[in-house]
C-alpha cells in the first residue's frame, strides 16, 4: 500500500494537528529552558549539542508558522495571527508585510519568471554560474540571503511592490527590527551575556535558517515542469517519524497541496493527499521521506533552474 493510499479519504482533523503552532512554540520554550540549564552549569557544550539541534528545527517549524500567518491562517483572529507574523519577522531579520506582499508572486506567478522567490533560478538568461553561486549562498547562509532576497524584491526597479500603505508598513516594520536588535545586542553586550546569546539564539537560528532554505530548494529547485504536480516535490511519510517531521513543520512537506490550496489551513492538508498522485507524464510521486526528496535535489543542484520556460530555452 502507498504513502498516498494510506492517508486517502475523508479523515477528522484531529485538534492535536490544529495546535501543531501552539505546541511548536511551547516546545521551543521548553528547549531554550533546558539549553539554559545546561549552559548555565558550565558543563561540556557537548551536552548542549542536542538541545541545540531540536531548538534549531522548531524554530524551522516557527519559520514555517510565519509563513502560514503570511496567508491569514496561523491564528482565526486576525489582529493575533498579524502580532505572531511581525514577531517572528522581527526575530529572523525579515518584514512580515515585506514577505507576504512577495510571497503572493510565488503563488501568482508559479516559477515563472515573475515568481521572486526563485529568483535567479526562474530566468535562463542567468549564467549557470550565477546561479550555482546563489544556490551555496542560500544554502549555507539562509538567515542572511532569505531577507536579502525578499529586499531585492522590495527596493529594486520596477518592484512589484507598488502599494504606498504596504510600503509604508514595510519601511514600519524594518525600522522596528534595528530598534529591537539594537535593544536586545545593547542588553547582551551590557549584561555580557554573549555565550548565551550565542549557543541559545544564533547558533540554532543560523541552523534553522538554512534549513529553512534546503526545504525551499526541496519544494522546488530543480524542477521544470509547469504544473503543480511536476514543479513541486511533497513529501508523503509512511513512517511516524516522518509525519512527526511534517507535524512540526505545520505539514509543509505536504507542499504541493498548499498551492493547490492556499487558504487551507496546513492541518486540513494531509486529508487531501490522493490529489498529489501523478496524473501526467511529468508529474512528480510523493516521496517517502526528505531523504528520498534531497537525494532527487542534490542530482541537480549541479544546474539549479526552475521553471517550466527551460524546456523552450536553449542553455
Amino acid at each position: 500500500m502507498s504513502s498516498i493510499e494510506m492517508l486517502d479519504g475523508p479523515q477528522e482533523v484531529h485538534w492535536v494537528s490544529r495546535s501543531a503552532f501552539q505546541i511548536v512554540s511551547i516546545s521551543i520554550l521548553c528547549t531554550e529552558i533546558a539549553l539554559f540549564l545546561v549552559l548555565n552549569r558550565g558543563v561540556s557544550l557537548w551536552f548542549a549539542l542536542p538541545f541545540v539541534l531540536i531548538a534549531s528545527h522548531l524554530m524551522h517549524g516557527a519559520a514555517v508558522g510565519f509563513h502560514e500567518a503570511s496567508h491569514g491562517l496561523l491564528r482565526r483572529n486576525r489582529r493575533f495571527n498579524e502580532f505572531d507574523g511581525v514577531l517572528i519577522g522581527v526575530m529572523s531579520f525579515m518584514s512580515f508585510s515585506l514577505y507576504r506582499a512577495a510571497h503572493q508572486s510565488h503563488h501568482a506567478h508559479f516559477t515563472t519568471e515573475r515568481d521572486e522567490e526563485l529568483w535567479p533560478f526562474v530566468f535562463t538568461t542567468t549564467p549557470r554560474w550565477a546561479r550555482i553561486l546563489a544556490a551555496f549562498l542560500e544554502l549555507t547562509c539562509g538567515l542572511i540571503f532569505t531577507p536579502a532576497l525578499f529586499l531585492r524584491t522590495f527596493l529594486r526597479k520596477g518592484s512589484p511592490i507598488r502599494s504606498r500603505k504596504v510600503r509604508r508598513r514595510i519601511w514600519m516594520e524594518l525600522g522596528l527590527i534595528v530598534v529591537v536588535w539594537t535593544g536586545i545586542l545593547t542588553a547582551v553586550y551590557h549584561f555580557q551575556i554573549w555565550h548565551y546569546f550565542l549557543w541559545m539564539y544564533l547558533v540554532p537560528t543560523v541552523i534553522a535558517g538554512n534549513l529553512q532554505s534546503w526545504r525551499k530548494y526541496i519544494e522546488h529547485v530543480g524542477l521544470t515542469g509547469s504544473t503543480v504536480n511536476s514543479g513541486t516535490r511533497s513529501i508523503v511519510a509512511r513512517g511516524w517519524s516522518g509525519r512527526l517531521i511534517a507535524f512540526t513543520l505545520l505539514h509543509e512537506p505536504y507542499h504541493g497541496l498548499h498551492h493547490m490550496h492556499v487558504g487551507l489551513p496546513h492541518a486540513e492538508l494531509p486529508r487531501l493527499a490522493a490529489e498529489l498522485a501523478p496524473r501526467h507524464e511529468d508529474e512528480i510521486h510523493p516521496f517517502p521521506s526528505y531523504g528520498h526528496a534531497l537525494h532527487h535535489l542534490i542530482k541537480n543542484l549541479a544546474d539549479p533552474r526552475v521553471g517550466a520556460q527551460w524546456k523552450t530555452s536553449n542553455n
